[in-house]
């Protein structure tokens, strides 16, 4: 068993049973068409991390105090649906243990696990998907579990919001839904697009962000890269307002390819991660808090053991 903790924090802080946070990473690239290399995203993403400061200046916070426990990573590869399976599989272990689940991948399709595991979780849920891409193929390579197909399912199951969208193909334009949709190209004139996106959001929300979503300029080190991407302080203050507004139950960051000369990019990911933290525990130094908001938009666990067919 290793004894790596996120970021090097002490082992008091990162052991499972006082940790209100879970990190699971995911070293999985099969399925990507273009770069490879988002299997590396993990290893650089938790290197970074462990060269960070870890007082949070704009929320005056140590959010690694509240507990935050690094699993194994799955190292499932055999194919792209048991790779789904297995993040399906901890990821709603760890939720039903009431913890805020957190994973790093890797490339999209992983987030199909996790969707699918938070959906069975959490009642109405929203899934706001950030992220060049639409990500919208109902197959793709033969595999219902391609990058590509990454938020279809979410599409047919949940409240599907997507933000900062600028490629697609043109297949995807049957399903998207254009009412919840934030063009790239349209965000660009609109000062209201952030709390236009809010007001679509239901109460308990997931995220799920793709590196790609920022501008190549400040993340490069992405597979698919995208020119007219969202820049670093846009993307604070809109999470920040989405954290303060709305329920958000658990999220994802996907897609880092990282560059043996380029290291910025890991940087900004690891900085992402840990802001999205401060901003979801700002506050909650009252040690019932979280768990009480936590369990209040949960499904009741029997619920789901014993009535599958209802959900």
């Amino acid at each position: 068993m290793s004894t790596k903790t996120y970021a090097g924090i002490p082992q008091k802080y990162a052991t499972l049973e006082t940790s209100k946070i879970v990190l699971i990473p995911v070293p999985y690239d099969g399925t990507s068409t273009w770069q490879k290399g988002a299997d590396k995203g993990p290893e650089a993403f938790l290197n970074a991390s462990e060269n960070m400061e870890l007082y949070d200046i704009e929320t005056k916070t140590e959010v690694y105090k509240q507990g935050i426990h690094l699993t194994e990573p799955i190292e499932e590869n055999s194919s792209p649906e048991a790779v789904v399976d297995a993040v399906h599989k901890m990821t709603k272990d760890f939720i039903l243990r009431n913890k805020f689940v957190t994973v790093f991948g890797g490339e999209h399709s992983i987030s199909i696990g996790t969707i699918r595991a938070f959906n069975e979780c959490f009642d109405d849920l929203t899934v706001l998907h950030i992220d060049a891409h639409a990500d919208l193929r109902k197959e793709y390579d033969g595999s219902t579990c391609n990058h590509a197909c990454a938020v279809y399912e979410a599409s047919q199951n949940t409240n599907l919001v997507q933000v900062g969208i600028r490629s697609m193909d043109v297949s995807e334009t049957t399903i998207i839904d254009e009412e919840k949709t934030w063009f790239a190209h349209d965000m660009a004139g609109d000062e209201y697009w952030m709390d236009n996106v809010i007001e679509a959001l239901g109460d308990n929300v997931f995220i799920t962000f793709d590196l790609d979503a920022f501008d190549p300029s400040i993340m490069p080190s992405t597979g698919t890269p995208e020119p007219g991407g969202l820049f670093y302080y846009e993307t604070l203050e809109f999470l920040k307002q989405v954290f303060a507004e709305r329920n958000v139950v658990g999220f994802d960051i996907v897609e880092l390819c990282p560059n043996e000369n380029e290291k910025s990019s890991d940087f900004l990911a690891a900085k992402l991660y840990y802001k999205m933290l401060s901003y979801k525990f700002e506050g909650a130094e009252e040690e019932d808090e979280f768990e009480s908001n936590f369990n209040d938009s949960k499904r009741g666990i029997s619920k789901f053991n014993d009535n599958e067919d209802d959900n």
